[in-house]
């Protein structure tokens, strides 16, 4: 099939087959995964989308791509508003949708190993008014229909070592089995696949980005554990690292083997195991209790192993981004230099620290308007020059085995617009307001959101995507449950030893955009007469922040005083791995600003 329209087409015909009037077509694969291999990259198949959140219905005379607000300029570009109608999340949502256009009678198709329980219950009942009703397929209709489909990767796994996870797989299961018992259950259902890698301390390559392998998981009430993975993946390193605690089986037993804890209690996740692992557990006669994922807490809250991983990573990674700043402030004025030429040499910097795995996410290289589209990817057909007065965003990020980045940056090539300097100052002055934050144990990431925003809301602006996620170690850049948003899961009280970012950010459609973001630990604060236990943030990420594109009459001493300090830092700790020109261009952007910018 030679392009989206006919993709589209082909489904409407496979939907006839299968005696179905629409189906649902997320982005997602079988672990509920942000990141997900090629194989499961079917509403990038179907659609043309490139984004990393999104969701499709298809029904024999619509069809509807849904996208949050990282994506709303990103769809338009890339998917046919001829053939698709283009609805905002969370204005809308899928349920919603069908429950006005679904027609009456209509059997809705869904893949019941690519939705929660949750959203199959929320959409069931919105279909249900109009006679309706969603329908459990066995084969997903987009893979009798994708012809090259790839299969999935063939890696094979890592072993994850003890002086870089801080603590023993065996230790881990020992505390989930602790934890099983308490909670009086047999069994822990695993299938979130950064879970199974913590769990296991194992890593591999079958998500490009996100060092994970294709697995399944079942942990025992005696710290016993199966493993379901496919067999050519683990060689006698991994088999003597997993242990004769570690039953391993073919991934494709995992079905059966949930059959087979009849009688059991059972623990799964309703937010991490989709609907089809609730299905079989309860048609083979466990008791399923819906509880959270053991492994998604501590593996968010680093241990000290963890954190000095991380600070080195960063450290290093911090080096690798000023080279690239510096080589940028050489190249960038000339005029000759493009969004894919800038984001290959930022990476090149990266490999040449000889540690780096692999990116932690596709670079988003945005000159000018492009910086706007918030998840941007530059491709042959988008891929702009980087002017004088313009505007480049870079957000990028590095997987090393002691630690994950992500970093973005925003630099004035020549002379910025004062509108351009007013507005990204707002953006420092919110970045710097919530790395300044002091709050109570037990506040939550939605109660400090609005102090990243609220020099934008004093004017009138404001920007489509939270404030901050969490990051994991050598693992996803994006982890939960620790967010700071305004809504969409930012309830997780933040807790000591969080790794979560700092990215306010301001787009003008079709000019220029703006992020600044730094990762930070949350840490236990000595306040003088504190009634409660309190925390803030130490800031981990150490690069310069473009005093070119800052109006300093904006910021109020404190202010100063912050970003002054935190170029020290930078000196301090990026300084010594640079020498020659690098470094002296690096003292230059880190001087005071009371300090001319050259």
């Amino acid at each position: 099939m030679s392009n989206h329209q006919d993709r589209l087409t082909a489904l409407r015909e496979q939907l006839v087959r299968q005696s179905l009037d629409g189906f649902v077509v997320p982005l997602t694969d079988e672990h509920m995964s942000e990141y997900v291999g090629a194989y499961a990259q079917r509403l990038a198949w179907l659609t043309g989308f490139q984004g990393s959140a999104g969701s499709a219905v298809v029904l024999p005379l619509e069809a509807a791509i849904f996208v949050d607000g990282r994506y709303t300029l990103q769809v338009r570009e890339q998917v046919e508003g001829a053939q698709w109608h283009y609805e905002n999340v969370p204005q809308t949502s899928i349920a919603a949708w069908l429950k006005d256009h679904a027609g009456a009678g209509g059997r809705i198709g869904y893949d019941p190993w690519l939705h929660t329980r949750a959203w199959v219950k929320q959409a069931s009942e919105a279909l249900s008014g109009k006679g309706a009703r969603l329908v459990a397929v066995d084969t997903n209709p987009i893979d009798s229909i994708w012809p090259d489909r790839p299969v999935p990767s063939g890696a094979r796994l890592v072993v994850h070592e003890d002086r870089f996870a801080g603590q023993g797989a065996a230790d881990k299961r020992a505390a989930m089995a602790a934890w099983l018992q308490t909670s009086q259950a047999d069994a822990v259902i695993l299938s979130a696949l950064d879970s199974i890698a913590w769990t296991f301390n194992i890593r591999g390559r079958d998500v490009d980005r996100t060092p994970v392998a294709l697995a399944y998981a079942i942990i025992h009430a005696d710290a016993t554990a199966d493993l379901f993975v496919a067999p050519e993946k683990i060689d006698a390193g991994v088999t003597a690292h997993l242990g004769d605690a570690v039953r391993v089986h073919d991934r494709s037993a995992f079905a059966g083997a949930l059959a087979a804890l009849s009688g059991k209690t059972v623990v799964a996740d309703p937010e991490r195991a989709v609907a089809a692992i609730f299905d079989a557990l309860e048609a083979g006669g466990a008791t399923v209790l819906a509880l959270r994922d053991p492994a998604v807490l501590p593996k968010a809250i680093k241990n000290a192993t963890e954190i000095a991983g991380h600070k080195a990573a960063q450290a290093r990674d911090g080096a690798a981004l000023s080279r690239f700043l510096h080589w940028l402030s050489i190249e960038a004025p000339g005029g000759g230099l493009d969004e894919l030429g800038a984001a290959a040499r930022l990476e090149a910097f990266r490999r040449d620290t000889g540690e780096l795995v692999d990116l932690s996410f596709d670079t988003i290289s945005g000159a000018g308007p492009n910086g706007a589209i918030v998840h941007y990817r530059a491709g042959p057909k988008t891929n702009r020059t980087i002017e004088n007065g313009s505007l480049y965003l870079v957000d990028s990020g590095g997987q090393y085995r002691d630690g994950t980045t992500d970093v973005t940056r925003t630099i004035a090539i020549g002379t910025p617009t004062e509108e351009m300097k007013r507005r990204f100052t707002l953006v420092l002055k919110g970045h710097i307001a919530l790395a300044s934050a002091v709050f109570p144990k037990g506040t939550r990431g939605s109660q400090l959101d609005a102090l990243a925003r609220q020099f934008l809301w004093a004017e009138g602006l404001d920007y489509a995507h939270g404030t901050g996620h969490g990051v994991g170690s050598f693992l996803s850049v994006h982890e939960g449950p620790q967010r700071i948003a305004t809504t969409g899961g930012a309830d997780e009280p933040l807790a000591a030893g969080m790794i979560i970012s700092n990215e306010p950010g301001y787009y003008k459609t079709g000019e220029y955009g703006i992020r600044i973001e730094n990762l930070v630990l949350v840490e236990s604060r000595d306040v003088a007469q504190a009634e409660r236990d309190m925390l803030g943030f130490e800031t981990l990420t150490f690069a310069p922040i473009d005093r070119h594109a800052i109006d300093v009459a904006l910021l109020t001493p404190a202010e100063r005083g912050w970003l002054d300090n935190y170029h020290r830092r930078v000196l301090q700790i990026v300084g010594p791995q640079l020498d020659g020109d690098a470094r002296g261009w690096l003292e230059t952007a880190c001087a005071p600003l009371g300090a001319q910018p050259a």
